[in-house]
């Protein structure tokens, strides 16, 4: 695996954003994604989690983004996706991806792999 995150930017409150986690390796099918935030002077939190399509294909949030935020993955494209509608100054971070073999009941204290850099996420208000 070889993550690589895009599709960060700078957004007025209330935008949205769609952000990419592409495999290099092309073996990303075979495992769950995570997304992850870290915010200056935060310890890192884990935000969504999406099974690969062939174990259930569920999905995980944490409480402070369903609704608004909905994780996917396009396995032909080897890419999970995060799209964040409706954007709060508080989901700035930078957000990053890891794979698991899956996510389950305990997706995020999960051991992760293969992070990628991140991409950063900034909300204005």
């Amino acid at each position: 695996l070889q993550l690589a995150e895009s599709g960060g930017g700078l957004v007025q409150s209330g935008g949205s954003l769609n952000l990419s986690c592409v495999d290099s390796g092309h073996t990303l099918r075979y495992y769950a994604v995570g997304w992850f935030r870290q915010a200056p002077g935060k310890e890192r939190e884990a935000v969504s989690c999406i099974n690969n399509s062939d174990y259930d294909g569920q999905t995980y949030y944490t409480e402070s983004v369903k609704g608004r935020f909905t994780i996917s993955r396009d396995n032909a494209k080897n890419t999970a996706f995060l799209q964040m509608n409706s954007l709060k100054p508080e989901d700035t971070a930078v957000y990053s991806c890891a794979a698991a073999p899956y996510c389950g009941g305990n997706w995020k204290s999960r051991e992760y792999r293969d992070w990628g850099q991140g991409t950063q996420v900034t909300v204005a208000s």
